[in-house]
């Protein structure tokens, strides 16, 4: 087991399979360039490799599989089955949903509870100009399937005040008429939105999107885990949502998540840019 500096011990594992995405979201990149694969990414048996030994030395119990886009990369289909057949508590994959039709079969035969699916908006022009790239009836036919199989689903949204602001209600409301759990994830200041004023004029803080919400529902604080990023909230006989306040309401201190990078560099924080090469001990087994 591994515990750091502030006593925390870690349960809960980021992989980033690809730094390659096939969006171009204007809350992660600039000027519409594309995320491209890092130089020397991990082989899906050096990655699976990777989180057997995090999961047997840091004591992880949860995985999520992340990017850029993991559908996009090769590996997918490799690595999943791999890590599904770890002593892990739980597996999930963030993705975009673009891809969702094209590798629906590997995501249920690898047995697959759980998926998280961005998406800030249901008009499509909107959608286009915040992912500049990509087709939103596809990613609705992706989670039309997702749910049909029975999956679990998250459905993570980015406010921001001059894009999808308006959207904040159209958004929950489609959730909660599927069973789907909303996740309103506060802008962050983070690469290119750290320099200049765009930042400002874009972000909607928990307290603005609560108050929207109010003015159509009745919603109490729930209890959530000690680790959770989300602060949950339950509509009555209707469903739940949540919001990361990563600004409002930051949660540093309760973190327990580990993230790998998929060139190998072990990562306890996304601000801070310390980091760990596991490369060196990734020479598999014969």
């Amino acid at each position: 087991m591994i515990v750091d500096s502030l006593g925390r011990r870690f349960r809960n594992l980021r992989v980033s399979l690809t730094a390659a995405c096939n969006y171009a979201c204007t809350y992660c990149v600039p000027d519409g360039k594309r995320l491209q694969p890092a130089a020397h990414e991990l082989s899906a048996e050096e990655m699976a490799y990777a989180v057997a030994l995090l999961v047997d030395a840091a004591g992880i119990e949860k995985l999520r599989i992340t990017g850029g886009e993991p559908l996009l990369s090769p590996k997918f289909e490799d690595l999943l089955p791999k890590v599904m057949a770890l002593p892990l508590n739980d597996v999930s994959v963030t993705t975009n949903g673009q891809l969702v039709k094209r590798k629906i079969d590997a995501l249920l035969n690898a047995g697959l509870k759980r998926v998280n699916v961005s998406l800030d908006t249901l008009q499509a022009d909107r959608f286009r100009a915040i992912a500049r790239s990509g087709d939103l009836d596809t990613v609705l036919e992706g989670l039309d399937l997702l749910h049909q199989a029975g999956l679990k689903i998250k459905i993570n949204m980015v406010p921001m005040r001059t894009h999808n602001a308006d959207q904040i209600m159209p958004m929950l409301e489609y959730c909660l008429e599927r069973g789907f759990e909303l996740r309103f994830i506060e802008l962050m200041s983070m690469g290119h939105l750290r320099y200049g004023n765009q930042f400002q004029k874009d972000f909607l803080g928990m307290e603005e999107i609560l108050e929207t919400i109010s003015r159509r529902y009745e919603f109490t604080r729930t209890d959530a885990p000690y680790d959770s990023t989300a602060v949950r909230f339950e509509i009555p006989d209707a469903g739940f949502f949540g919001v990361i306040a990563n600004e409002s309401e930051p949660f540093c201190s309760s973190c327990t998540r580990l993230r790998l990078s998929s060139n190998g560099f072990l990562y306890g924080c996304l601000s801070n840019s310390a980091h760990h090469d596991m490369k060196p001990i990734l020479e598999l087994p014969h």
